[in-house]
């Protein structure tokens, strides 16, 4: 697609235009051919490498490359997807440079090229987003204890109270008294919700099958959530197993899908689709929420749905607590799937446009010490 069919002011060079935008891009730009070579770079990436094209093109990129490594990974998926794809918090060990890490990006350009484009951040994986989340987490689990403690005696004594008085009022003023029932098992089931952060004990992990979990997921959804839609499945049946707690993992995939459900749903034509594809990804790091040493997380699931989208202004806090697309929604159902993925060792993002949006999650596989003995 080369753009050309688009309005543009006449005398205007749009393969200028795009070269100049390149150039100028404040995020270093690679573009590597379909033989792996190195074939453009901009002033952002010579200036982050601290060399000219002509040296960093020396060689084949890729043969430069681990094969396992995260940036192969990454421009094979643009290539196989053939849609623009990203990788946060990746180990970029190039050009003799120490190691740093950078969220990255590769797009298709056309017969078998890529262009990968990198965004550096300083920290920790995910920083800025990171710590945020981290953040946010704390204070809800210190306001779920809180809540638990301070709530729920009121709560009980508070639904007592009503279904007696249902017992003694007049038949018009039942309603009334049953609405305070109802109100109070909301609250109670808003706070039992925050108190599920307050649990900071990790997870007891054992050797997981994920397509145990996501078949579960399907089952759970297919007359209920997903009821009208097109459900469909992509796995890779060849995937180690993961370490982890099957109930919680059921409850991170199982939220996932329904969010998608009801993305897919507010479409209103009948022609909302859900997706779930399984994959292993080589190369794919990542790192604990406290700072540890990078580890592997190859496993990949993503849940993907055709619905109208995440809204550009709640994209870079989605997984903080409170935040929601729902008009009804407590915000709390992705700050939860977010801790509980950290806690299993995995990595939770997402990428949205209208008519798609994929959450993706990457795990650990299970290693000789997670089998029982």
């Amino acid at each position: 697609m080369t753009g050309r069919s688009k309005t543009h002011a006449p005398g205007l060079d749009l393969d200028l235009l795009k070269a100049a935008a390149f150039e100028m891009s404040p995020e270093p730009a690679l573009v590597i051919d379909k033989d792996g070579g190195l074939v453009a770079v901009n002033e952002a990436a010579e200036a982050l490498f601290g060399q000219g094209l002509g040296l960093l093109a020396r060689g084949r990129f890729r043969a430069a490359l681990p094969p396992d490594s995260a940036l192969v990974s990454l421009l094979n998926r643009a290539l196989e997807e053939d849609a623009r794809v990203r990788e946060r918090g990746l180990e970029i060990n190039l050009f003799g440079l120490p190691p740093f890490e950078a969220d990255g990006a590769a797009a298709p350009l056309g017969g078998g090229a890529v262009l990968l484009t990198l965004h550096v951040r300083a920290g920790a994986l995910g920083g800025e987003r990171a710590g945020a989340e981290a953040a946010g987490l704390r204070s809800i689990v210190g306001l779920g204890r809180m809540l638990a403690h301070e709530i729920k005696n009121p709560l009980a004594g508070i639904r007592g109270a009503a279904q007696l008085l249902k017992t003694g009022v007049r038949v018009e003023d039942v309603p009334l008294a049953q609405l305070i029932v109802d109100e109070t098992d909301r609250v109670r089931r808003l706070v039992d919700r925050m108190e599920a952060f307050s649990d900071d004990a990790p997870p007891l992990r054992t050797p997981i099958n994920i397509h145990q979990v996501l078949d579960r997921v399907r089952a759970l959804v297919a007359n209920g959530a997903a009821e009208g839609l097109t459900v469909r499945e992509h796995y890779d049946p060849s995937l180690p197993p993961t370490p982890g707690d099957e109930d919680q993992l059921i409850q991170v995939f199982l939220n996932l899908v329904k969010n998608a459900a009801e993305a897919a749903h507010s479409r209103g034509d009948g022609r909302g689709e859900i997706s779930i594809f399984t994959a292993y990804r080589h190369g794919v790091r990542v790192r604990s929420s406290k700072g540890q040493a990078l580890r592997g997380a190859p496993l990949e699931i993503r849940v993907v749905d055709n619905g109208t989208g995440v809204p550009a202004h709640l994209r870079e806090s989605l997984f903080q607590p409170f935040v929601t697309t729902k008009s009804h929604g407590a915000g709390l159902g992705l700050a939860l799937v977010s801790k509980l993925v950290a806690a299993h060792g995995g990595l939770i993002d997402f990428e949205s446009e209208p008519g798609r949006t994929v959450f993706r999650v990457l795990l650990p596989i299970a290693s000789q010490e997670d089998y029982p003995a």
